[in-house]
Parts: structure tokens; sequence; C-alpha cells
């Protein structure tokens, strides 16, 4: 249900952390309370269990823009985690991902990152420059207010 939620948490640099579709709510509360994480949900009876935040909207931009109000949250670790398994990002030297990346891609650009547990090769192109501004912008209008 909030996905794409935790997919921008993560481009913004938060550990965030998306449960498969296997896990029952008291294992969900379980690890939240183990590793001391705040629960966003969109299940009412998960959000009066535990340490929790119900999202209302079911559309992610409108989330994205509740949670950032709601806990204050700024994008000033933007692009340092994997969008897709929440690793920390490493850079790596351009060498190595020769071959790996598309070859305009690599002749135009210095700085790559890889994810160490995915292997997910991150760089800043158009692609990254599109969701930095989507989410600066959320930010700036979540903290005009």
């Amino acid at each position: 249900m909030l996905g794409k939620l935790a997919k921008y948490l993560r481009f913004m640099g938060y550990d965030t952390y998306y449960p498969d579709g296997n896990m029952s709510d008291d294992e969900i509360l379980a690890l939240a309370q183990k590793e001391n994480r705040i629960i966003l949900t969109r299940d009412k009876e998960l959000a009066r269990r535990g340490n929790a935040y119900f999202v209302q909207s079911d559309e992610y931009r409108a989330q994205l823009r509740d949670v950032i109000e709601h806990f204050h949250l700024n994008a000033g670790r933007m692009l340092s985690r994997c969008s897709v398994c929440n690793a920390v990002l490493v850079r790596v030297p351009k060498e190595e991902v020769r071959g790996k990346v598309p070859e305009y891609v690599y002749e135009h650009t210095e700085e790559f990152y890889m994810c160490p547990s995915c292997k997910r090769i991150y760089w800043y192109g158009t692609h990254t420059q599109k969701i930095a501004e989507f989410i600066n912008m959320l930010t700036g209008e979540a903290n005009e207010d």
C-alpha cells in the first residue's frame, strides 16, 4: 500500500523498511519496537496498536507531503540509500561501472554509487534531478507552513 512512499523516503535518505506481504501485524509491531521504528500505515487497526502514523491518502504524492509535514523531514541526505533494498550507497571508482551502465552515461558522468547489497548502480542524471526537484518542491512547500 505504501511502496512508492517507501521508495521516495529512501530517495530522501531515510532508513525505510518495507515489509513483504507475508508479515503479520504482530511481526511488524515487534520489528518496529525492536528497531525503534515508526510504522507508516494505511491500516487503521495497525495504526491504533503501536508506534504508528496513519497515512490518509492512497496517492503517493499526497502521502509523501503528509509524512514530510508531520515528521518535519528534509532532503539533507538525498539519494544516499538504495531505493530498492534500503542499503546505504557507496561511492565506487568510475572504472568499476564500465560496461554496467550505458556508454553515454559512463562517458559523461564522473560520480557513481553502488548498493553493496543488491549491486544496483546510481548516478546523478536527469532522472535523479527530476526526483530531487520533486522532493525539494515538497519539502519547500512543507517548510513554508
